[in-house]
């Protein structure tokens, strides 16, 4: 088993942070994600947001790669669940892959949280634990596997920005569009 963390401080409050991490597929920093199903999505009685979703990814792995895994099939399915308080203002989201756990799980755990010092920023904590079953040279793998997790991380990370600045877009035309729908009122003649 290895155990991966990260801490990352983004320069965006906490709502805003957090609107896009839930929005941030499709992006172009992950083309893998090719689709997310939102399974279950409630709220609970203290006006905490739950939510479902299955993951589906598209895997471009060499035929040497697949002979490997035993498996001709490139795409996998991750599930995730978060939960979002927005009275505490907190985001817990938990991912774990469900295909190909015979050989590998990486389980991870992310939370988004206001920074302690600065409300208009926010900092992420990562941990991921990875896991190589049934396989000679497993340290080396779940090493490799590691470092594959945080290249990924980083990738996740850019697609949050990219989604902040995606919402920042959309917000500024909407306020463009009012700003040109509203008119001094005529003088009667």
């Amino acid at each position: 088993m290895k155990i991966w963390t990260s801490e990352h401080v983004f320069d965006h409050p906490w709502e805003t942070v957090t609107t896009a991490a839930m929005q941030k597929y499709a992006n172009p920093m992950k083309p893998s994600v090719v689709g997310v199903d939102v399974l279950h999505r409630p709220v609970d009685p203290s006006g905490k947001l739950h939510s479902h979703r299955l993951l589906s990814t598209e895997w471009g792995l060499p035929s040497i790669a697949k002979s490997l895994i035993g498996a001709e099939r490139t795409k996998t399915y991750a599930q995730e669940h978060s939960v979002v308080d927005p009275v505490r203002k907190a985001m817990e989201l938990r991912s774990t892959n469900i295909s190909f756990t015979y050989m590998v799980s990486v389980d991870e755990r992310l939370t988004y949280k206001p920074h302690p010092q600065d409300p208009e920023k926010t900092v992420l904590t990562q941990e991921a634990v990875i896991t190589v079953k049934g396989v000679n040279l497993r340290s080396s793998l779940e090493g490799l596997m590691a470092s594959t997790v945080s290249s990924k991380a980083r990738k996740g990370r850019e697609a949050v920005e990219w989604g902040i600045r995606k919402l920042s877009a959309e917000v500024e035309a909407l306020a463009a569009s009012a700003r040109g729908s509203i008119r001094a009122p005529v003088a009667a003649e």
